[in-house]
């Protein structure tokens, strides 16, 4: 244990460590002077494509839409789907919020699933039971390194003939049974922003096999232009392109992305190691029988009985100098959700308990093994007390 912190007291004196630092090594620059030397900025330049057609390869889609962000992308994946007002979409409890917007502004309504206490994933045993005759759709969204279990997934959508939008979100390079994620369903979507392993800065994707739903994404992300009459407009559609800059940096990372894996998967690893005696906090499963963590990120959760709450314990932490970030917050108890009538007496308890209990530590592909150390140390320091 000595070896393993003997550099503590040249990390204390670094400066904060954030919760996530990009790692932009590659051929970043190269490929953002050709778009300035070009004078291709916009989205109708060659980058684009080219992530476009990398990452539907690299996943194993036929098609692949890139647009200015992950939220977008939920957007258009719903729009090209031709869910109705008054349709049901069965979705996680534990999950971020734009997963629930793209549905209720559109009149749809989430019926939500509470998460796994292992995988902290979407409970696939509580699927069947919330499906109604209204019911057209399953999301899927895979949360923090480990995948929904799709196989059952999959098979209850084919029993009551449900579409299936996966949220791939935090998942690029995650295998479930070798098959990578963002290639199930029937779309699939992407985000680029910056804590992810391949980043555009701000960017996403909606990936799907069947031709019709990739043209009607690529026509609602472009304002729904009537084919050989610019300006003219039979759909309301949005403006949700991706830049050539963006996508530029995305092809950039990409080309790295298995070294960014590989570096994941070592940043885990360690600190698997370094919090193997440490009862305090529950660890992310290093792997299911279906899937190994690519630890998007590295959560701790408390017990449910511990006496601090996840932000005290970030507080503290953060006087350390180190950066965290909370869970996600519960669907059924946003404010801006009950508001809309939503969710009233609904209880969700394990989603509940990974907010109350749950943070995670900086885990981005800039950190340094000294900051790892030095994490680790007084993460420990914590669970002594």
């Amino acid at each position: 244990m000595d070896k393993l912190f003997c550099r503590t007291q040249k990390v204390r004196e670094m400066e904060f460590i954030p919760v996530n630092e990009p790692l932009l090594n590659g051929n970043e620059k190269k490929y953002l002077n050709e778009c300035i030397d070009t004078g291709w900025i916009s989205s109708e330049g060659p980058f684009v494509k080219r992530l476009e057609e990398g990452m539907a390869a690299y996943v194993g889609r036929k098609y692949a839409s890139a647009v200015c962000n992950g939220t977008a992308a939920l957007d258009l994946a719903v729009e090209a789907l031709g869910l109705q007002p008054g349709d049901e979409v069965v979705m996680p409890a534990f999950t971020i919020i734009s997963c629930v917007l793209c549905l209720v502004r559109r009149g749809i309504k989430p019926v939500l699933v509470d998460a796994d206490a292992n995988t902290w994933n979407m409970d696939v045993n509580q699927i069947e039971s919330k499906i109604t005759p209204k019911t057209r759709a399953i999301m899927v969204v895979h949360i923090y390194g480990l995948p929904v279990d799709m196989d059952a997934v999959m098979q209850i959508a084919e029993n009551h003939g449900l579409m299936v939008i996966e949220d791939a979100a935090e998942a690029h390079g995650l295998a479930y049974r070798g098959k990578k994620c963002g290639s199930f369903g029937d779309i699939s979507i992407m985000s680029f922003y910056p804590n992810k392993h391949v980043t555009t800065g701000e960017g996403g994707m909606v990936l799907t096999d069947d031709a019709g739903l990739a043209e009607r994404c690529d026509s609602f992300k472009n304002l729904c232009h009537k084919q050989g009459y610019r300006f003219v407009h039979e759909e309301l559609g949005f403006n949700y392109r991706m830049s050539n800059i963006q996508a530029a940096v995305g092809v950039a990372q990409l080309e790295k992305i298995e070294e960014h894996l590989a570096r994941k998967r070592e940043i885990g690893h360690f600190y698997q190691q370094a919090f193997r005696e440490n009862t305090r906090f529950q660890k992310p499963l290093e792997a299911t029988e279906y899937a190994n963590n690519i630890y998007w990120v590295f959560g701790l959760v408390m017990r449910p009985e511990d006496k601090k709450s996840a932000r005290e314990i970030m507080a503290e932490l953060a006087d350390q100098g180190i950066g965290c970030r909370p869970f996600f917050y519960p669907m059924h108890l946003q404010p801006a959700l009950q508001k809309l009538g939503l969710f009233a007496g609904e209880h969700y308890p394990v989603a509940e308990w990974l907010y109350d209990k749950g943070f995670y530590i900086p885990s981005g592909l800039a950190l340094t093994d000294e900051q790892m150390e030095y994490i680790a140390k007084k993460v420990n320091e914590l669970g002594e007390k």
